[in-house]
């Protein structure tokens, strides 16, 4: 029985890192506008870095008021079995020259020369960006999503961890704006149905890591 449980957690695993790369497939494929490269992917599947990942996060809930919401994110992020970085390339140095507007400023050579937002610990995402380029992630997370339904992930949505991904460098140096989908692949999907208290009440998960880790030492002692 003990056997038979390892071995579904081992392939449980194996089957999100699979799905994960997949899903980077599905992302990369996706329309661009322009047909040019724009957007990059980056897995992040291991534990530990996706609990530095869920730590940065709850560190910046504090230098934003609008940014409470990153400490429920975070607790939702530790139960993922794989995040997903989405990077728009071409949004902060290189705008798309059509003179759109969607910016806010009436020509690409005004945004261009337009001044940056200060790199403050409160800002997220250091604009002014060019948003007709910003919007491939779209195209992207829509390429993650439309495969995540056909074969059974559940997924979650996150800017915080984006923003959280350029602070720590885990992403090209000329990342403009970033976005991560998170996946898992469990029964009860951690991403769905959530609390707005859930970093102060989801205490099942914090005492099942507790006992995994401490279980094989248990064994050995009292067996």
């Amino acid at each position: 029985m003990e056997r038979s449980l390892k071995q579904f957690e081992e392939d449980r695993v194996q089957a999100a890192r699979i799905a994960a790369r997949l899903l980077l497939a599905s992302a990369t494929t996706s329309p661009r506008v322009g047909g040019v490269g724009e957007c990059t992917v980056h897995i992040i599947d291991d534990k530990c870095d996706i609990e530095d990942l869920c730590q940065t996060i709850e560190e910046m809930s504090e230098l934003n008021e609008g940014w409470k919401h990153f400490k429920r994110d975070a607790a939702m992020l530790r139960d993922a079995d794989a995040v997903l970085i989405l990077t728009s390339l071409r949004s902060k140095t290189d705008p798309a020259d059509i003179n759109c507007n969607m910016c806010g400023h009436l020509t690409c050579d005004n945004l261009r020369n337009a001044e940056r937002l200060p790199r403050e610990p409160g800002i997220a995402f250091p604009g002014p960006l060019c948003i007709f380029r910003a919007n491939n992630i779209a195209y992207a997370v829509d390429g993650i999503i439309s495969l995540a339904k056909y074969i059974g992930i559940d997924y979650g949505v996150f800017w915080s961890a984006g923003a959280a991904a350029m602070r720590m460098k885990l992403v090209p140096k000329d990342t403009g704006f970033a976005l991560a989908v998170a996946i898992s692949v469990t029964e009860k999907s951690p991403f769905r149905d959530i609390p707005k208290r859930y970093h102060e009440i989801n205490q099942r998960t914090m005492q099942d890591r507790i006992i995994s880790r401490l279980w094989p030492q248990f064994r050995s002692i009292y067996s």
